[in-house]
């Protein structure tokens, strides 16, 4: 049994199994409930990765949406883009669960095996090791969801096209819910991210791939994958949340960008 071990427990969000469950219910909680509920379940979420104190009450926004649909999804395709390793494609893993302080989630091997059969997609355990991007949101569907099997990838150098491609490959149907992870602009002031952020959350919702970057969102290319299969498919993308780390925490300096978007 390989064993993906937390990277980032005591750092992003807690390492004790009881304050961290208590963590992620005390965010989705606290979600506005003038929210409401989709028209319809999910296919996708787009979630901040930040630590928790940052952008925990907006990655909550968007699980708060899986709630009622806890049964429903029983495979998660979580991708997330990489911080720490370079390289060309997407990056699988080789481990069989990544385990949180909330327990191990089983890894859906087959589906691994099934993109690597494409040249992009390799088994590279370096870029899962220490990255954040796929691990902070694993309470919240361990939380939110009952039994479900995972399939994380980070993502390298690749083109939104190309990664529309592989979703394509491994979209499932009910049963399958992806999540992308993205934070929005980096280290603006606030008023200036409050700015670029609206022109990027208004970009997902009109599905305008096109207009967005790495400049805005550091998930773009998985952001932009899931609008071109949004398009084809006839699926409307929603915003849920939109607020930057300053208007979180008081600290409103330099700030960085959050948004939770629900595809449906």
């Amino acid at each position: 049994m390989r064993v993906r071990e937390p990277a980032v427990a005591g750092q992003f969000y807690p390492a004790s199994p009881g304050e961290l469950l208590w963590t992620v219910e005390k965010l989705l909680a606290e979600v506005d409930p003038r929210s409401g509920p989709l028209p319809s379940p999910p296919k996708a979420l787009i979630v901040p990765h930040a630590g928790y104190a940052w952008s925990g009450p907006v990655a909550a926004s968007g699980y708060r949406q899986l709630q009622p649909y806890s049964k429903r999804y029983r495979r998660v395709i979580l991708v997330g883009p990489s911080h720490h390793v370079a390289f060309d494609g997407l990056a699988a893993s080789s481990a069989d669960c990544f385990e949180t302080p909330l327990g191990a989630v089983t890894v859906d091997v087959a589906s691994v095996r099934q993109l690597m059969a494409e040249d992009d997609v390799a088994v590279i355990d370096a870029a899962h090791l220490q990255e954040h991007s796929v691990e902070v949101h694993l309470p919240f569907l361990q939380v939110v969801l009952d039994e479900f099997t995972l399939l994380p990838l980070t993502v390298g150098r690749c083109q939104p096209h190309r990664m529309a491609q592989l979703l394509e490959q491994v979209w499932g149907g009910p049963e399958t819910l992806i999540v992308l992870s993205s934070d929005l602009s980096h280290y603006h002031p606030d008023d200036e991210a409050r700015r670029i952020d609206q022109e990027t959350a208004l970009a997902i919702e009109r599905l305008d791939a096109a207009a967005l970057s790495g400049e805005q969102a550091c998930g773009y290319v998985g952001i932009g994958g899931l609008i071109e299969l949004a398009r084809t498919r006839g699926l409307h993308i929603d915003i849920l949340d939109l607020r930057n780390s300053g208007q979180i925490t008081g600290r409103t300096g330099k700030v960085v960008g959050y948004g939770a978007f629900a595809c449906y």
